[in-house]
């Protein structure tokens, strides 16, 4: 007669800003994900980062509209130009080429 044991896990979900804890890491996660030329990578990385530093707050200092953050800061979003700028500048950094 063979018992089987069940076992019970319970999972969470990833999230990558649980993951960020100081300032080098944002600062290294926003690199890689530019280092990669993935666009949609970088809205994402945009996203997390934005969301970490508070999205009221980021649109304010950014003077973009919050909503329209949130909808153009996923893998699905397509940020113009300006508003990646925007974003860069507002979290202390600056875009460059290097």
């Amino acid at each position: 007669y063979n018992k089987t044991k069940r076992i019970t896990m319970k999972l969470s979900q990833y999230k990558t800003t649980d993951y960020l804890k100081t300032e080098a890491d944002v600062k290294e996660y926003l690199k890689a994900s530019f280092e990669t030329g993935d666009s949609k990578l970088i809205a994402r990385a945009l996203g997390d980062i934005a969301k970490l530093k508070g999205m009221s707050k980021v649109a304010k200092n950014t003077k973009l509209d919050r909503s329209s953050l949130y909808d153009s800061l996923t893998e699905q979003g397509d940020p113009k130009l300006s508003t990646v700028t925007k974003l860069v500048k507002s979290f202390g950094y600056s875009v460059s080429i290097g």
